[in-house]
């Protein structure tokens, strides 16, 4: 134990820079994955949105955070075949890892998966550094299936939502009536969708534990008053004939433009709460380890408040000086959005984010925003969607995770080298 014993407030300071490096890059690469389709279809100018984001994801990875970070501290490798020290230094690797690629990309503008890159190279680390029997595949399997299940959920659900809007309202005889008429169910979708998984399953770590029906009546109530606020927002917006003559539905995607604002907040948290995981998870197992002593990483233990905290403050830094770049790249270019397909993309992927998180599910949410755009592209017709960027999309997903594994192997073995 000697290494934690003589450096671990050093270890525990670096551990803490490495995951605030890495909750940046969160912010700056992943939120505009969270933020884009609000900025693409105009219904928020960029500066809007990364206020709402600001403050919507720091609410989610604060509040909603925590179930996710159990899966990346512990889900991931098995803590009883790696030494306390070992597990250290690997973690830091991985933070470090992933930050560093964040930040390429981040510069380049690519829109990439921050799962991934924690992912992969908790991966490398245990695999090359230690041993493959470090690794807990059974646990990485669920895990890499949701990056296909996950976007296909979003985008079925995204479809759906779509085609619901086209027969209710777009389809109609009076859709800018209609628009006001139904609006508002979406908008109360959109709150108790966001509030039951928080009430329900996020707050346990800051030690408010609500029964089942305590948490629905409360989710209840909290979509009616969303759904108070948005009619009240739309009892101020009139036909603009003068707008329809240009474009037909002119005056109803002013309508579902105010509904964006709620979805994007919605967007937001669920990101939040998925996504904090990708910066604290990691660091949640140095501290567990350093404050232990060097015992053993226990999977039971706690999760300290302060650690989501530097990572959604991280976040929000990392989203106010460098998101413009990669939410400018993705809100534009994989198919032309109005609000009303992009409320539909928007609320398809909280509920898959949200949902996931509520079961310690680390999804992807590049993945499963992409699949929801793809999804309302489709039910346009095929014509609709850009292949060019979706195929240079999926091309950075797949050298996401080898390119985070490989450079964790290597700040892994310059770790090693400076403290053995």
């Amino acid at each position: 134990m000697s290494l934690i014993t003589d450096y671990g407030f050093v270890l525990l300071l670096l551990a803490c820079l490495f995951g605030f490096f890495m909750a940046w890059g969160v912010g700056a690469n992943d939120v505009a994955n969270a933020m884009g389709t609000s900025v693409g279809s105009r219904a928020l100018t960029i500066k809007q949105a990364i206020v709402v984001a600001m403050v919507f994801e720091f609410c989610g990875a604060y509040l909603a955070g925590g179930q996710v970070t159990e899966t990346i501290k512990s889900g991931i490798v098995d803590a009883s075949l790696i030494s306390p020290e070992l597990m250290v230094l690997g973690m830091m690797s991985a933070l470090l890892a992933a930050g560093t690629w964040l930040l390429i990309a981040s510069m380049k503008g690519w829109p990439v998966s921050t799962t991934h890159s924690i992912v992969g190279a908790v991966i490398g680390f245990a695999a090359v550094g230690i041993s493959m029997d470090a690794v807990k595949w059974s646990g990485v399997g669920p895990i890499v299936a949701s990056w296909v299940i996950s976007p296909v959920l979003s985008g079925v659900v995204a479809f759906g939502l779509f085609m619901s809007v086209q027969k209710l309202i777009i389809d109609t005889d009076s859709p800018f009536k209609n628009a006001k008429r139904f609006v508002p169910l979406y908008m109360f979708l959109t709150g108790f969708m966001v509030a039951v998984m928080t009430l329900s399953k996020g707050l346990k770590h800051i030690g408010l534990n609500l029964s089942s029906n305590q948490s629905l009546l409360l989710a209840v109530a909290v979509g009616v008053l969303v759904m108070l606020l948005g009619v009240a927002i739309l009892s101020r917006i009139h036909v603009d004939e003068e707008a329809d003559k240009a474009f037909h539905f002119s005056s109803v995607e002013k309508v579902f433009a105010v509904l964006m604002i709620f979805t994007a907040c919605s967007m937001a948290f669920a990101h939040g709460s998925n996504d904090v995981a990708n910066a604290v998870g990691p660091l949640a197992a140095i501290v567990g380890v350093i404050q232990s002593g060097g015992e053993a990483v226990g999977a039971k233990a706690a999760l300290p408040s302060w650690v989501l905290l530097l990572g959604a403050v991280g976040i929000v830094i990392g989203l106010a000086t460098y998101g413009y770049k990669v939410i400018a790249t993705i809100g534009k270019e994989i198919t032309e959005l109005t609000p009303s397909r992009g409320f539909a993309a928007e609320l398809a992927t909280a509920t898959t984010v949200v949902g996931a998180s509520a079961i310690g599910l680390p999804v992807s949410t590049t993945h499963t925003l992409v699949g929801a755009v793809l999804g309302v592209g489709i039910a346009r017709g095929i014509g609709a969607l850009n292949l060019g960027v979706i195929g240079s999309i999926f091309m950075s997903w797949i050298i996401t995770l080898p390119v985070g594994a490989a450079l964790s192997i290597l700040f892994f073995l310059i770790l090693k080298g400076i403290f053995a």
